[in-house]
């Protein structure tokens, strides 16, 4: 198996070949965890080409001044300062530990600015993968990058990445954050003017929850900057949502991989968000009782415990047990994945309802399910994690929209004495009336 030659990982991609002195074609590799270039020494005149190895070691923390301040590696005249986070690292992909989306953050502005310029890197000048301040130092000191607005731009948005997750924001919420500012600059936005940022917000054509996202993002800006501003009103209309067949789900699961089939039946089973199960530890997980007990849930939700199938435990003893989570991968790389399947299935079917079905759709459908069980909201709200009863109150109309008090089909079961009773309320009957001596119980089929 192909591995990194400098981190070791073996999450590599095919990137093309290269032609040696004597003609032959090599193949050359892309290490998908720390970017590196390479190609594999099958003969002595090929060599291990890690072309974007650091040459230099980084600056220790200590060198690089007050971190609340300014940050010395200063912007050229006429530029806004910025502030930039410590240069930590965490483990050999050299990922500063302020988090991924901040320094995914860079990448962008650096990318954006490769193309702005219009100009490639002379092919003998080695590229570099950079981390931390010196990895931010690019964006002020590289020469040949763009000039003006562009720049400025890139170190509003790190500045103001940095302070959101000061304040304790996630990984989503500063990409989403930062994506939303991004754009309203595109539209020729001015965030020094409020009223500028909302004729932007006007001349967009978005739904209305995206514009209420893009205001609340504002409203962190103008906060970092000690301002105010009088926000549009948004008014957001909640959509119901799609719910699926359990058939068509279970065929969904049944086409994919091992890896992204037990990822679906954990979110069918338990109503986890994406984010949530994506967290998910091998140390959550105890497979000898059957059970699953979160704590980091999202969106400030509340700790949960769900009891799991043996078909679910089956799926996730097949899954290498390499890295302390559960589906060490991003969003990005399993829903790739997912639509990948979920379009080959609806066209071997011809399903298109298929193609409705999103990761959130199997949180949808356990939610409506449990409350058509159990006719108990409360419950409900438990499963998810909701803080809010009125999040919840949604499925009470969808499931009586999907299934009718006209079509529900119960089982009742009829008890006399104490032993009676107590064996049907432990298999899910519930109590409805007594008559003649007798208690009547029944349970939905």
């Amino acid at each position: 198996m192909v591995s990194c030659p400098y981190c070791y990982s073996t999450r590599i991609f095919k990137s093309g070949f290269r032609v040696t002195r004597t003609g032959k074609r090599v193949q050359r590799y892309l290490c998908r965890s720390c970017l590196h270039k390479f190609s594999l020494p099958r003969d002595p005149e090929v060599e291990v080409n890690v072309s974007r190895k650091l040459s230099e070691p980084s600056k220790p923390i200590e060198d690089l001044g007050d971190l609340d301040g300014l940050n010395p590696l200063a912007p050229e005249p006429g530029l806004k300062d910025f502030t930039l986070p410590p240069a930590e690292y965490s483990g050999v992909h050299a990922i500063p530990k302020f988090g991924k989306a901040l320094y995914s953050l860079y990448l962008e502005a650096r990318d954006s600015r490769e193309e702005e310029s219009g100009s490639n890197p002379p092919a003998d000048e080695p590229e570099m993968n950079l981390a931390g301040d010196e990895a931010m130092s690019v964006l002020v000191q590289q020469p040949g990058a763009a000039q003006g607005k562009a720049r400025e731009l890139e170190g509003i948005l790190i500045s103001f990445a940095w302070w959101l997750k000061k304040q304790g924001r996630s990984e989503a919420t500063v990409r989403d954050y930062c994506k939303m500012l991004r754009l309203l600059v595109k539209h020729n936005a001015n965030l020094d003017d409020p009223e500028s940022v909302k004729e932007a917000l006007a001349r967009l054509n978005k739904s209305s929850r995206w514009k209420n996202l893009a205001v609340f993002a504002y409203g962190a800006y103008l906060r970092m900057n000690g301002k105010h501003w009088d926000p549009p009103s948004v008014n957001i209309t909640r959509k119901l949502p799609f719910i699926p067949l359990e058939s068509e789900l279970d065929a969904l699961i049944a086409c994919c991989g091992p890896k992204t089939a037990a990822f679906l039946q954990l979110l069918k089973e338990t109503g986890l968000r994406v984010g949530e199960a994506l967290r998910l530890k091998w140390s959550d997980v105890d497979l000898e009782r059957r059970v699953i007990i979160f704590n980091e849930s999202e969106k400030n939700g509340n700790p949960r415990i769900f009891r799991i199938s043996d078909r679910l435990i089956t799926m996730l003893n097949m899954l290498p047990k390499k890295n302390e989570k559960v589906f060490p991968t991003c969003y990005n790389s399993i829903e790739h994945t997912f639509k990948k399947s979920r379009e080959k299935l609806a066209k071997k079917l011809n399903n298109p309802r298929l193609l409705n079905i999103t990761f959130h759709s199997f949180r949808h459908w356990k939610a409506t399910m449990e409350y058509h069980k159990t006719k108990d909201i409360l419950h409900v709200r438990e499963l998810l994690g909701h803080k809010n009863i009125e999040d919840t109150m949604l499925y009470i109309q969808v499931e009586k929209t999907l299934f009718g008090e006209e079509n529900s089909e119960f089982t009742v079961k009829v008890a006399k004495d104490p032993k009676e009773i107590q064996s049907l309320l432990e298999v899910g009957f519930e109590y409805v009336c007594e008559k003649d001596g007798l208690m009547f119980f029944r349970k939905r089929k």
